[in-house]
C-alpha cells in the first residue's frame, strides 16, 4: 500500500508538471494575442527583464560588499596596522574562531591541522575539546581548504582572506533578499527597495559591523538563498525545470546552512511551523510541503554524521515537529474532503501533531545520551518570569543588550526609514487578504489555479501568506530579544518592499474599497510604480549623505594598552604559560600570542560556564586563598585583573560583573528597597593592588599599564604575616 501511494504520488507530481508545462505557454500565447504582440516579442522582453534583474541583483550584493570592506578600512586602518594590532580587532568569540583559522594555515598539512583541532588541548587548560564540533568550526575549514588550495598565500594575506569571504557572503545574502522581493512582486524595482532599506537599517539587519567571523554572518546569506529558493518552489503553475532548480536549491541551501551555525535548526523549526500552518489550512499544495520536511530530515542525519554524531540535532524541536507531522501524513490527505467532518477533524489533526511531537521531543531527551544546552531552558524559566535565580551566569546572561527586550530606539529607527510603517501596512493588507482565504477554505471553495490581478486576492498565493507567518513568528521573538532582531528585520525589508511594489497587493486594497472613480487595475499598476520611486528618492536624499560620510570619515581605532600587553606575553611569558581572566580578555590572548587559557567566551557549554563563574570571583569579595586555589585548580601561572571591570560603572546598577557576583555570593543586604553590598574580604581586584599579606604570599605583580594588571601566581607561599 505505501509503494503504491508512493507511485500514485509521484505520477501525480509528473501530471502536475507536464500540465503546468502546458498551461504555460497556452495562457502566454492568449495573452498576446490579446494585446497584439508575438510570441518572439515577449520572449525577448521576458528576457531583457530577466538579464536586467539578475545584473541587478548581483551589482547590489558586489556593491554592498565593496561598501563593508570600505567600512571596514575607514574604521580600524586594517591596510596601515601590524599584524597584532589587526587581531586586537577582533574580540570575544570572534578572536577565537579567528584564532583556529590561523592555527589551521600553520599546520604542516590540511589533515594534520583538523586532526589538532578535534583533539585539541593547547586551547583550555586540562580540557581536550573537539573544537571543530564544539565551536562549529565548519567556515574555517572551509577558508582555510580555499586559501590554500587557490594558491592565495603570494597574492593576499590570511587576514584579508578570511574578512573577504565573509563579506562576499553579506553581498550573497543581500541579492537573495533582492531575488526574494523580485520573485513575490514580479519587479525587480522591489529588489532594489529591499537593499536599500537593508543598508539603511545595517545597524539592525547585520551583527557584521560588531562580529564578523561569528557564526550568524556565515550561516543566514545560506538561509537567506534557502528562503528565496523556497518562496519560488511555493508558487503555483511553476514549469518543471524551474521548480526543479528550486528544489535542488533548498536542498543546498538547507545542509550548508545547518552545518554553518550550531542554532540553525531551531531558526528550521520556525520555518517548518510555518510550513505547517500553511499546509494546515490547505493554502499551498501538501506534497511541496512534505517534501520540504524530507529535506530537513536529510539535513538533519547528514549534519548529526558529519557533525561528528551531534546529540544536539537528535532531541532538537525541529526534528520531533517534522516527524509528527510525516506520522500524521496519511491521515492529513484523507481529510482534505471538503465536508465539516473533515474540518473538525483538521483542528484535531493540528492537536495531535503538536502533541505527537511534545511527547516524541520528550522520549528522545530521555532515551538519547545528549549535553542540550540546560542553562538555556533555565534562563528561559527566569526570562518568563516563571522563576528567579541568585546564579551569576543566569543573571549575566538576562542583562545582555542582546536578550533583553528591544530598545524605542529601534522602533525609532525603522520608523525614521519609512520601514515600519510600509511593513504595518503590508502586513495588514496581507493578513486581512489571508483570513478571508481561510475562511472560504472552511466555508470548502476551491482556490483558483491562476490568481489574476483583477481578482485582488493575494492571499491566495502560498508563497506570500508564508513570508507572512514567518515574519509574524520572528516577530514575536524579536519582540522577547533584542538580538533575534538580526533575523526578523531583513525579511521586514523584503516584504515592505514586496508589498508597495506589488500591483496585486494594491489591487487588494481597492477591491475592499470598491473604487469606481478610477479604473482600479490602472491605478495598482501606477501606485505599484510611483510609491516605491517616491519612497527611492526620499530614502535617497535623507540617507545617502550619510552612508557617503561614514565612508570618508577616518575612524579611530586604537588600543596601546592591548598591545602592549600582547608584546609582553609573547616576549616575556613561558610558553607552558596559563593564563586566567575574564573570558573575553582571554580569547583575544588566545588569537595574538597563542597561549593557553583557562577559559573561553562561549557559552554553548556549561563546564565553560563554570569555568566562566569560577575565575570571574578575581572582582568578586573573596579572601586571597579562595582565589588561589580557583586559579591553581585551572593549573593557572598568570592572573590579568583589567581595571574597565574591577572599576565598572554600568548604566545599569545590578548588572555590573562585581554586582552579579555579590547577588551570587550572598554578599548583598537588601535593606528597604536599598541593596549594600557586605563581605568581610574587600573587593579582590581592589585589594590585590595594595601589595600587602596576604596577597602578596600567593601573587606577585610583574606586569602593568593603566588598563591591565598582571600577576604570577606564587608556587612556593609564604604565609609570613
Amino acid at each position: 500500500k505505501m509503494s503504491s501511494g508512493a507511485a500514485d504520488l509521484r505520477q501525480r507530481k509528473k501530471e502536475n508538471c507536464s500540465e503546468s508545462d502546458k498551461m504555460a505557454p497556452e495562457q502566454t500565447n492568449k495573452e498576446n494575442s490579446k494585446l497584439g504582440r508575438s510570441p518572439k516579442y515577449m520572449l525577448i522582453q521576458r528576457f531583457a527583464k530577466l538579464f536586467f534583474g539578475c545584473l541587478a541583483a548581483v551589482t547590489s550584493g558586489m556593491m554592498y560588499a565593496v561598501y563593508l570592506s570600505t567600512y571596514h578600512e575607514r574604521k580600524f586602518w586594517f591596510s596601515s596596522r601590524q599584524e597584532l594590532e589587526r587581531e586586537i580587532t577582533f574580540q570575544g568569540d570572534s578572536a577565537i574562531y579567528y584564532s583556529f583559522y590561523k592555527e589551521l594555515l600553520k599546520a604542516p598539512s590540511f589533515e594534520r591541522g583538523v586532526y589538532e583541532l578535534t583533539h585539541n588541548n593547547k586551547t583550555v587548560s586540562l580540557k581536550t575539546i573537539n573544537a571543530v564540533q564544539q565551536m562549529t568550526l565548519y567556515p574555517e575549514l572551509i577558508a582555510s581548504v580555499l586559501y590554500q588550495a587557490s594558491g592565495s598565500e603570494e597574492v593576499i594575506e590570511p587576514v584579508y582572506f578570511y574578512i573577504g569571504i565573509v563579506f562576499g557572503l553579506q553581498g550573497i545574502y543581500v541579492t537573495a533578499l533582492f531575488v526574494t522581493s523580485w520573485v513575490m512582486s514580479g519587479t525587480w524595482l522591489a529588489g532594489m527597495l529591499t537593499v536599500a532599506w537593508f543598508i539603511i537599517n545595517r545597524t539592525d539587519t547585520t551583527r557584521i559591523d560588531y562580529s564578523i567571523p561569528s557564526r550568524e554572518n556565515w550561516a543566514l546569506p545560506y538561509f537567506a538563498c534557502q528562503v528565496a529558493a523556497l518562496t519560488g518552489y511555493l508558487k503555483k503553475n511553476l514549469n518543471c525545470s524551474a521548480e526543479k532548480f528550486c528544489y535542488l536549491l533548498v536542498n543546498a541551501s538547507t545542509y550548508t546552512f545547518m552545518m554553518m551555525w550550531e542554532y540553525s535548526h531551531y531558526l528550521l523549526f520556525v520555518q517548518a511551523v510555518s510550513l505547517f500552518l500553511l499546509d494546515s489550512f490547505a493554502l499551498a499544495q501538501t506534497e511541496k510541503v512534505h517534501e520540504v520536511y524530507k529535506i530537513y530530515l536529510f539535513s538533519l542525519f547528514l549534519g548529526y554524521l558529519l557533525q561528528f554524531e551531534n546529540s544536539a540535532l537528535l532531541v532538537s524541536p525541529l526534528l520531533s515537529f517534522v516527524a509528527a507531522l510525516m506520522l500524521s501524513k496519511c491521515l492529513q490527505m484523507n481529510m482534505k474532503k471538503g465536508t465539516f467532518m473533515s474540518r473538525l477533524l483538521k483542528i484535531m489533526y493540528i492537536y495531535l501533531v503538536l502533541t505527537v511531537a511534545v511527547t516524541l521531543n520528550f522520549l528522545l531527551k530521555m532515551f538519547v545520551p545528549h549535553k542540550e544546552n540546560e542553562h538555556l531552558l533555565k534562563f528561559i524559566e527566569v526570562k518568563l518570569g516563571l522563576n528567579t535565580t541568585k546564579n551569576f551566569t543566569m543573571n549575566w546572561l538576562l542583562c545582555q543588550e542582546s536578550l533583553q527586550a528591544p530598545s524605542q530606539d529601534f522602533f525609532l529607527r525603522l520608523t525614521q526609514s519609512s520601514l515600519l510603517p510600509f511593513y504595518i501596512l503590508v502586513l495588514i493588507i496581507c493578513l486581512f487578504s489571508v483570513t478571508q482565504v481561510i475562511f472560504r477554505r472552511i466555508r470548502g471553495e476551491p482556490l483558483k489555479e491562476t490568481v489574476k490581478l483583477e481578482d485582488g486576492r493575494i492571499g491566495e498565493r502560498p508563497e506570500i501568506v508564508y513570508h507572512v507567518i514567518h515574519t509574524i513568528l520572528l516577530g514575536c521573538l524579536a519582540m522577547c530579544l533584542e538580538g533575534m532582531k538580526y533575523l526578523w528585520t531583513p525579511y521586514v525589508c523584503m516584504l515592505a518592499a514586496f508589498g508597495v511594489c506589488s500591483p496585486e497587493l494594491w489591487m487588494t486594497l481597492f477591491k475592499w474599497l470598491r473604487l469606481k472613480a478610477v479604473h482600479p487595475i490602472l491605478l495598482a499598476l501606477i501606485l505599484s510604480m510611483a510609491v516605491p520611486t517616491i519612497i527611492g528618492f526620499s530614502l535617497w536624499k535623507e540617507f545617502f549623505p550619510r552612508i557617503m560620510t561614514e565612508l570618508t570619515e577616518l575612524q579611530e581605532f586604537y588600543d596601546p594598552d592591548t598591545v602592549e600587553l600582547m608584546t609582553w606575553i609573547k616576549r616575556q611569558a613561558p610558553v607552558a604559560a596559563v593564563f586566567a581572566g575574564s573570558p573575553q580578555l582571554m580569547g583575544v590572548i588566545k588569537l595574538c600570542t597563542g597561549w593557553t587559557v583557562s577559559s573561553l567566551p562561549l557559552y554553548n557549554d556549561d563546564d565553560l560556564l563554570k569555568r566562566n563563574e569560577n575565575i570571574y570571583q578575581i572582582y568578586s569579595k573573596r579572601s586571597a586563598e579562595d582565589i588561589y586555589k580557583i586559579l591553581t585548580s585551572y593549573k593557572a601561572n598568570f592572573l590579568v585583573i583589567e581595571d574597565s571591570i574591577c572599576n565598572e560603572v554600568g548604566p545599569v546598577r545590578g548588572c555590573r560583573v562585581k554586582d552579579l557576583l555579590d547577588i551570587a555570593n550572598g554578599h548583598v543586604v537588601c535593606e528597604e528597597d536599598d541593596n549594600y553590598a557586605y563581605s568581610k574580604y574587600g573587593r579582590f581586584c581592589h585589594e590585590i593592588k595594595m601589595n600587602y599579606s596576604p596577597y602578596v604570599n600567593y601573587f606577585t605583580r610583574v606586569y602593568w599599564n593603566r588598563s591591565y594588571f598582571v600577576y604570577r601566581i606564587n608556587t612556593v607561599i609564604s604565609f609570613q604575616s
